[in-house]
């Protein structure tokens, strides 16, 4: 019986091998947060991702960087996102701080210039994928003599024409505050006075500021250097043009990163590694109106009509004094927009008197130029309009 019953349990495990295992789906599911005006560039890029790794990839969007950032420190104890696309050098330190990123240099990293490496993050908290300058927007058609400083922003005649995004919600709005900040330095406050006084119209976010500057609700727009080869490219008009107030360039540059806490750290590497690849890259600038980061990219022809960043002067603030300033800055920026303060009550120390200086700067082209920066304010007449915004509190919520 014995022999009987080894013969038998052998028998069974001899016919086992002939027959097929029941299919166990190997497919993971991949998070990843980002805001939505990137949706074009992940629909290209991200079915081939799943076919090279067998994954599925989910895709949440959110109105903007801020946004992204809010939810992901929000959610930093039960962390559900994998990966982050989209948090810019504005908010960079703030996603730092908040220790919700797991430091990791892609193996590709070789082909982003170091100058883009050392001015983002040298530690790879986040890797850039792509980079652009903002810039005010017009149509050439209906505005042949566009404003070309700061400080003509605040005249009479551009009275309520301005658009700009809230830096509280929107990481385009943040990049113009941080491009006023880094040609008023301490006097800031009076310049966004005087933009409030000129009723300059506020919106949430990117895509509602847009939506507004193309019905022709106002003439201005803080928008990207490389609008005017969007609408080349799309559709042979080259009616959009851009200006760089005071010749200087803000350039915003966007990373993504491993959310800490990821369950598929393995992924999530191979997906930051995708992103920055030639393959991905390529569909870029088409899709996202940035530029790419990797060095092996050839640019499309028509992005000969954007704005060329490299004849203006990159202006910039340091990373430390972004970590050590950004709230209180937000925070000084809705007291004066929001809340009705006085630029005075915000910067006492900082006279609202008008200074001027010429200095020499070499750009990257080297060619010199002279920049002439005006500081100016004026006191409070009327205040800014401020479109489809509510009260909302300091926190980094809602690129575009």
């Amino acid at each position: 019986m014995k022999r009987l019953g080894a013969l038998f349990v052998l028998g069974v495990i001899f016919a086992s091998l002939f027959v097929a295992p029941t299919p166990v789906s190997a497919e993971e599911t991949l998070t990843v947060y980002s805001y939505d005006s990137i949706e074009p560039w992940m629909k290209q890029i991200i079915p081939i991702f799943e076919q090279r790794y067998n994954v599925k990839v989910r895709l949440v969007l959110f109105g903007d960087a801020g946004e992204v950032l809010s939810r992901l420190i929000m959610e930093k104890d039960n962390p559900q996102a994998d990966v982050v696309v989209g948090i810019d050098n504005s908010y960079l330190q703030k996603a730092i701080n908040a220790g919700i990123l797991v430091p990791y240099k892609p193996e590709n990293a070789k082909y982003i210039p170091d100058w883009i490496i050392k001015d983002f993050d040298p530690e790879f908290h986040l890797t850039p994928y792509d980079y652009g300058a903002i810039a005010i927007v017009y149509k050439k058609d209906k505005l042949p003599n566009p404003p070309e400083t700061f400080d003509e922003l605040t005249k009479p005649e551009w009275k309520g024409k301005l658009i700009v995004e809230n830096p509280l919600t929107s990481s385009t709005g943040m990049a113009f505050l941080l491009w006023t900040i880094a040609v008023y330095g301490d006097k800031w406050p009076y310049y966004w006075e005087a933009l409030k006084n000129n009723d300059v119209i506020v919106v949430k976010g990117w895509s509602a500021g847009w939506e507004m500057w193309d019905k022709g609700q106002a003439p201005l727009f803080v928008s990207y250097a490389t609008d005017p080869a969007y609408d080349a490219c799309n559709y042979n008009d080259t009616s959009i043009g851009a200006i760089f107030l005071n010749n200087t360039a803000y350039v915003q540059i966007e990373g993504a990163g491993i959310v800490k806490g990821t369950k598929h750290l393995e992924l999530a590497k191979a997906f930051i590694n995708f992103l920055i690849s030639k393959e991905a890259q390529e569909k870029l600038p088409l899709n996202q109106w940035m530029y790419p980061v990797n060095s092996e990219v050839k640019l499309p022809e028509c992005f000969s009509y954007a704005l060329d960043v490299s004849k203006a002067k990159v202006v910039s603030i340091p990373a430390d004094e972004l970590a050590k300033n950004t709230d209180k800055w937000l925070k000084e920026w809705r007291a004066i927009m929001v809340e009705g303060k006085s630029a005075s009550e915000i910067s006492p120390t900082a006279t609202p008197s008008q200074t001027s200086t010429t200095e020499k700067t070499e750009t990257k082209t080297g060619e010199k130029t002279e920049t002439k920066t005006e500081n100016k304010s004026g006191g409070i007449c009327g205040p800014a309009l401020l479109v489809g915004l509510a009260l909302v509190p300091l926190a980094l919520r809602r690129r575009r």
